[in-house]
């Protein structure tokens, strides 16, 4: 029976654009570094804020995140609370981001994760959106 974090709740492919991009890029950064997630995200300014969010995380957690292969098509349920975090914190919904962020980490650490998901969630939306084309 698998752990309860990564028990499926859901389809990758069926999560809006930005939490979608933070499941991606969580199970690329934990299977192959911020380095190949720069390539990704086409420059180190996501991947620089993606990885400080992710070392936090993890280092801070209550208990190991459960996660997904890259190529499964199914959301982890520690995953989609991972991506609910990144989302709700880079809407500028602080307070439930935070209630999120004290359920994954530690008391002490949870502002602090909270002010690396608003920006890594923030980076995230930008590298979503196609750059502008001049003429």
């Amino acid at each position: 029976m698998p752990s309860p974090g990564g028990r499926p709740v859901g389809r990758l492919d069926a999560l809006p654009p930005l939490p979608g991009l933070a499941v991606r890029a969580l199970r690329r950064w934990c299977d192959e570094g911020p380095t190949a997630l720069a390539r990704d995200l086409a420059g180190p300014e996501a991947a620089d804020a993606f990885d400080a969010l992710c070392r936090h995380c993890l280092a801070a957690c209550r208990r190991p995140l459960m996660r997904h292969g890259a190529g499964c098509p199914c959301l982890g349920a520690d995953e989609a609370v991972f991506a609910r975090l990144v989302e709700l914190a880079a809407e500028g919904a602080r307070e439930e981001a935070l209630w999120i962020a004290c359920a994954l980490v530690r008391p002490e650490a949870a502002l602090s994760l909270l002010a690396l998901a608003e920006q890594a969630g923030l980076a995230l939306a930008r590298a979503l959106v196609p750059p502008a084309r001049l003429h």
